[in-house]
């Protein structure tokens, strides 16, 4: 079913623009240089991902008998709150130990993606 899939992708990007203005405008004189550099890596990967989640979403919905397109929507999913979710928290509280987790969620990214591109290769054969 796509319809959690284009509510996380809804609630995603309003998260990703809501977060970014957050930091645009009440984090840039508190924050560090590079702190404010991963805040601002966070907010362009949750924006991305929440897009990518919403093409997933669609595919599911064009195709609701493949499990490729879904699995991908739910791995951006985890990715945005593993990798960008880590990478807000790392900004805001300087908790570096949460840079363990972030790798994580880049692998959901990549797997995601592949997920994405194993659908296309399959498609029209």
């Amino acid at each position: 079913m796509s319809k959690p899939l284009l509510l996380f992708a809804a609630g995603n990007g309003f998260l990703a623009v809501a977060l970014g203005a957050f930091g645009a405008h009440a984090l840039q004189a508190r924050l560090g240089a590079e702190l404010m550099a991963t805040y601002q890596t966070a907010v362009q990967y949750h924006f991305y991902h929440a897009l990518a989640l919403f093409g997933a979403a669609l595919l599911s919905q064009q195709f609701p008998a493949e499990i490729l397109p879904r699995a991908g929507g739910y791995l951006f999913f985890a990715g945005i709150v593993l990798f960008s979710g880590s990478l807000y928290v790392l900004a805001l509280t300087g908790a570096r130990w949460l840079g363990a987790i972030t790798p994580i969620g880049g692998l959901a990214f990549l797997a995601g993606w592949l997920c994405l591109g194993l659908f296309a290769l399959q498609l029209n054969r």
